[in-house]
């Protein structure tokens, strides 16, 4: 098959501060996605100043700031890249999800554990919708 015909490998940024969690998501996504992991939200603006993402992942509950707050950063330094974003987390503040979403195009909240199938779904979803 030719390059020119081969569909676009998308590319993802997950962050979250559990290894394992790191490491779970890529074996899960690696043959579909291109993907960047990141421990911290420092490091994840690190990469974003270096790479182009079209899709940022992010965890809730980190130590150094949460999702909310690296989506806050993001905005204000890369008000359009990525242009979708989705927050995984197994415990988040409805209050906080709202903001998220309506001031820093979170696409979509996913409860933790996920179902891989669903969330390649969610994945697919939310880069076509940033697509548009």
């Amino acid at each position: 098959m030719s390059s020119a015909t081969q569909t676009k490998k998308y590319t993802i940024l997950y962050v979250d501060d559990e290894q394992s969690n790191l490491r779970v998501f890529k074996n899960a996504f690696r043959r579909d996605f291109n993907i960047l992991l990141s421990p911290s939200a420092k490091e994840a603006m690190e990469l974003l100043k270096e790479n182009a993402v079209d899709l940022l992942i992010t965890d809730q509950m980190m130590p150094e700031m949460t999702g909310v707050e690296l989506l806050r950063h993001i905005k204000e330094l890369y008000p359009n890249v990525p242009p979708s974003r989705v927050m995984l987390s197994g415990y988040a503040l409805p209050d906080d999800i709202e903001l998220a979403y309506s001031e820093y195009h979170l696409h979509r909240f996913v409860s933790k554990p996920w179902d891989e199938d669903k969330f390649k779904q969610v994945i697919l979803e939310a880069i076509k919708a940033a697509e548009r």
